[in-house]
């Protein structure tokens, strides 16, 4: 039960036990805005001298500390007046704080509720987020510069909440609903183009055209005002779509849920995705027939090929092919490619492999004649996932760059396309560098991929493998050998536009974090975050750069930030789709953080979802990151011995894994989890031999200074 609960949304409020304290009570102002930053805080906790510097910077140390003793004792008398309770709710020394064990604040109530909500894709988890928005971070301190970049951040994430529940809802048909939700974000900001276009297309939808091109008034006009500027393309081309139905024709909701299906597709919404395209069909008539209805039914398939749901997409695809064949000959060529590659997709999901590649070949060639380079991307992409559902992807990989070097100058690897082909196999490549009885060819293979590369001219292949031999000699420990590989990796990628380097940035970053430079992570992941915004993929990169903001704060000691990172990454799950085996290391680091924080509900959270990607593929470390996890979860709990078995399970999986960082820090926390004096100086002893000559100085620090949680200082 929390005795203390602050409110910061919508304006500031306390309340003390049973006692709301008004407004009058603070007679110091500055009493008030220090219990404002230590809710704020990370931990809510600061530094004395980060106090000093944001409440008193014109002072000197010596008034600025005599001032902060005054405001101390106001704010710990306006709290609790009771003279034998001077230590009820903040904490001094050093770190100012307020007791943990006894607050609540609504902004981190907010947070955590909008990554439940995010991780669950349940409107209802979206609603009790939303709910406890109660406004703008404290209004009367808009201009405090502690408080402006985080009133902005929290504006942000409502706002997108409420965009994502009104596509959540009108993926399930509650135009109403989500005409709400959508409602409500344009109220909030007049200028947000997103969420009006999104309100356009649900009005549409249940047939209001009329308050549809109402809507796009008022956006324009809202735009012209805050930037001077008109709405972008989607919004001019929805307007003119619903102006020139003069009547509401089905055919154009038809063509409204698709554009719905899409979306929906496009934020890793599959299964919101599959009914919208459920509903364009319906919109169509009874036996729809013609080119857009077999692009309706081949993009239900594939939404529902993407829930793994085979049985579910065979009519539907079954149904685009009927329809091809009752086209005239010599019909859309590229669309009958398109849905030959869905046709593959569905032979490799049903365990048809040497099928689903004589299929996925002929889709190739159909794009590489009669499709757009979008159509090849997506036909290479198949071939690669093929290959490696049948168990010949490194040999699949060579073939492909003697094709794409084959070009004259190596003109073929120019193309823009190759980057998103690059990029799935940045995917598979991690089952093989986490694969038991694949990751020990790794490091042979990625060489031998690097002189093909090179001798072919194939640059974006160049920057791949030395991407790959770098994570392969980073996850054996070999950190030195590894930061090189690394780095010519995204110099290559950066010579070639920097659409790829997500990933080269992201484990330069992990190897910083683990040797604790954590300027450095802050570096490569600002640059790796750049790149994925423009990466085809973004699904794979934004979760493992996150994994790693989270993985260096729990590292520094600050379960806080990394709560925050994984939040994020919930964030960017939500808008562009998650992958689980790109993610993996997110789970237990969040489980971990949450665990440090109290918060078992979130802890669990994650634990089940280290436990599903464990489940995924047959892999020590992926099971390893699982027992991680668990073992989080089970101190959060308070299950010590539990912990420990956990945690002990968690190296021995590492060391088969040969990953010794990881294996290392397990021991340090099987050690760690027995709260007893006798705790294990064997595994602590191990562990700091290897952080030692891996020059992992940070946690090899800790030890030495007999920290008690793993990763403080």
């Amino acid at each position: 039960m929390f005795d203390l609960r602050i409110r910061l949304l919508g304006g500031f409020g306390v309340q003390a036990g049973p006692r709301e304290i008004a407004d009058g009570e603070w007679r110091l102002r500055k009493a008030k805005s220090l219990v404002k930053l230590l809710a704020l805080a990370p931990g809510h906790r600061l530094h004395r001298d980060q106090v000093l510097e944001l409440l008193w910077p014109e002072l000197d140390a010596q008034a600025g500390d005599n001032q902060l003793r005054k405001v101390l004792h106001e704010a710990r008398r306006t709290l609790d007046p009771d003279p034998t309770a001077t230590y009820r709710y903040l904490e001094s020394g050093e770190r100012l704080g307020l007791c943990r064990a006894v607050t609540w604040v609504d902004v981190e109530a907010f947070e955590d509720a909008a990554l439940r909500a995010r991780r669950a894709g349940d409107p209802a988890a979206y609603e009790r987020a939303i709910a406890l928005y109660g406004g703008d971070l404290l209004p009367e301190d808009r201009y405090a510069e502690w408080a402006i970049d985080r009133a902005e951040a929290l504006r942000f994430d409502y706002l997108a909440l409420l965009v994502e529940l009104g596509q959540l809802l009108e993926a399930r048909a509650d135009f109403d609903g989500a005409a709400a939700a959508l409602r409500t974000a344009v109220r909030a900001d007049p200028a947000q183009e997103d969420a009006a276009v999104a309100l356009m297309r649900v009005y549409a939808l249940a047939g209001r055209r009329h308050e549809a091109l109402a809507e796009y008034r008022r956006l324009r006009a809202a735009m012209e005002r805050t930037w001077g500027a008109a709405p972008g393309p989607a919004a001019e081309r929805l307007y003119a779509q619903i102006r020139t139905g003069q009547v509401f024709q089905p055919e154009l909701t038809c063509d409204l849920w698709e554009q719905a299906g899409d979306l929906r597709m496009l934020s890793g919404d599959v299964s919101g995705a599959a009914a919208a395209y459920t509903c364009a069909l319906d919109a169509a008539g009874p036996g729809p027939s013609g080119s857009a209805a077999v692009r309706v039914h081949r993009k239900a398939a594939t939404a529902y090929l993407q829930q793994h749901d085979s049985e579910a997409a065979g009519p539907q695809l079954r149904a685009a092919e009927e329809g091809l064949e009752r086209q005239a000959a010599g019909g859309d060529r590229a669309e009958a490619g398109r849905v030959r590659a869905v046709r593959a997709t569905w032979l490799w999901e049903v365990g048809r492999y040497a099928e689903a590649q004589r299929v996925a070949e002929a889709s190739r060639y159909a794009a590489e004649r009669y499709g757009t380079p979008e159509d090849v991307a997506a036909a290479d992409e198949q071939l690669a996932i093929v290959h490696h559902c049948r168990g010949s992807w490194r040999e699949g990989l060579h073939s492909e760059i003697e094709r794409f070097g084959a070009g004259t100058g190596g003109g073929a690897d120019e193309d823009a396309r190759l980057a998103r082909i690059f990029d799935i196999h940045c995917c598979i490549g991690q089952y093989h560098l986490y694969g038991d009885g694949l990751k020990d060819g790794v490091e042979g293979y990625a060489r031998r991929t690097l002189d093909l590369a090179l001798s072919r001219g194939a640059r974006r292949a160049e920057a791949f493998a030395w991407c790959l031999l770098g994570e392969s000699l980073l996850l054996q420990g070999r950190w030195d050998e590894a930061a090189g590989c690394l780095e010519r990796s995204a110099q290559v990628h950066d010579e070639l536009g920097g659409q790829g380097s997500a990933l080269p940035r992201q484990r330069l970053a992990e190897l910083a974090a683990g040797r604790g430079d954590s300027e450095a992570v802050a570096a490569q992941l600002r640059r790796g975050m750049a790149a994925a915004a423009i990466s085809p993929l973004a699904q794979h990169a934004f979760g493992r750069l996150y994994a790693t903001a989270a993985f260096d704060a729990v590292e520094r000691g600050e379960p806080v930030e990394a709560a925050r990172a994984a939040r994020s990454a919930s964030a960017a799950a939500a808008h562009y789709g998650e992958c689980p085996s790109c993610t993996a290391l997110l789970y237990p680091v969040a489980a971990e953080a949450f665990a440090a924080l109290g918060d078992a509900d979130a802890a669990a959270e994650h634990a089940r979802a280290a436990e599903r990607v464990a489940g995924l593929f047959q892999s020590s470390a992926w099971s390893a990151m699982a027992e991680t996890a668990s073992g989080a979860l089970a101190e959060v709990r308070g299950a010590a011995s539990e912990a420990r078995r956990r945690h002990l399970a968690a190296v021995r999986l590492y060391g088969r894994a040969r990953q010794p960082y990881w294996a290392a820090r397990s021991k340090v926390r099987a050690a760690l989890a027995d709260p007893r004096p006798s705790a294990d100086s064997g595994l602590l002893a191990e562990a700091g031999a290897t952080f030692e000559a891996l020059g992992a100085e940070r946690p090899l620090r800790a030890l030495a200074g007999g920290a008690q949680h793993v990763g403080r200082r």
